[in-house]
């Protein structure tokens, strides 16, 4: 072996050296336009069919290492950002990557209660779960992707649950909580703090409610995929599924923004991104949050006579109205 390496020690070194480029990581993170995904092939529903399609749009995000460093600087699409820019603070990231993940969980639950609900048809809540997605308390030993299950071994049901437990102590007490993470439950604990003038323990919590649906419905998650970005096109991809009109018209449909329980559309980020990943796969309308987001898109289809059609909704009922005046 020694006489190996002393034979070749130069290309050892070369290698050693272009590993390291490859891996070690500076902090700033890189976002570039992803592309588009029809979203019906990932929703399983018996009997979906659909002349056109609904798709979401996506964004990459690299983590910079030296050649996507200097890649990003010769490439006008991908833009760099700071960690802290894209982290919350005191948060790593494997918490930023899982918080991402348990997003995604409750806007996909979301977007099927919306889609089943604005259809008419049968859907039941099976179980409802609080996930802690970021903590900002040092006096905890709460960790992210905790589900809570009880404090004070009073059940906990909803976000209200939590407020009305506190609300009966003071702050500085000390809470008892217990949780499930990975299938196995966990003892946590953590002391209550004031945050405007509310009596809280210094978490963010995402509601995940899974259902049981008639019909049956899947919406299936690559391992990659992550973020809430998603649930306005998954919600109409899904109600597309269960109505008999096929509100798509034949016509490539990609859109972005958020779904909360109610069918309000949530502004998101990376819309420049997403519309350049619309416009480069020919699609015939881009949906947007109609916010910030929506004056963003308009703003650069101008810059850059994008041929597309740009419509921003606040809610998906106006998406819905919208598609179904379309001839």
């Amino acid at each position: 072996m020694k006489e190996i390496l002393k034979k070749n020690y130069k290309f050892v070194l070369i290698l050693i050296l272009l590993l390291l480029c490859l891996t070690i990581h500076f902090p700033y993170y890189i976002d570039a336009p992803g592309g588009i995904t029809d979203v019906s092939t990932k929703i399983e529903i018996e009997g979906y069919k659909s002349s056109g399609s609904f798709n979401l749009a996506f964004v990459k995000e690299y983590r910079a290492t030296i050649p996507t460093l200097i890649f990003s600087m010769f490439n006008k699409d991908w833009n760099i950002y700071k960690e802290e820019e894209m982290l919350l603070e005191n948060e790593n990231d494997k918490s930023y990557l899982l918080r991402d993940k348990i997003l995604m969980q409750e806007s996909i639950s979301n977007a099927i209660l919306t889609a089943y609900t604005y259809a008419g048809k049968k859907i039941e809540l099976t179980y409802n779960k609080l996930t802690v997605l970021y903590i900002d308390n040092p006096n905890t030993n709460l960790k992210v992707g905790d589900e809570i299950l009880s404090i004070n071994n009073q059940k906990i049901e909803n976000r209200d649950d939590i407020s009305e437990i506190l609300n009966n102590l003071e702050v500085g007490d000390k809470v008892d909580i217990t949780v499930k993470n990975k299938d196995k439950e966990y003892n946590r604990y953590a002391y209550i703090i004031e945050e405007e003038n509310d009596k809280k323990i210094g978490i963010l919590v995402s509601n995940v409610r899974e259902y049981e649906t008639y019909p049956k419905v899947n919406v299936k998650v690559d391992a990659n995929e992550s973020g809430s970005s998603g649930g306005l096109m998954t919600s109409l991809a899904i109600y597309n599924s269960l109505i008999s009109e096929d509100i798509t018209h034949g016509l490539t449909i990609v859109g972005t923004g958020t779904i909360d329980e109610k069918g309000n559309v949530g502004s998101i980020g990376g819309v420049k991104y997403k519309l350049k990943s619309a416009v480069k796969s020919h699609a015939d309308l881009f949906l947007v949050p109609n916010s910030e987001n929506y004056e963003e898109a308009i703003k650069l289809k101008n810059e850059n006579n994008y041929d597309i059609e740009i419509v921003g909704v606040s809610t998906f009922d106006e998406a819905v109205k919208y598609l179904k005046s379309l001839k």
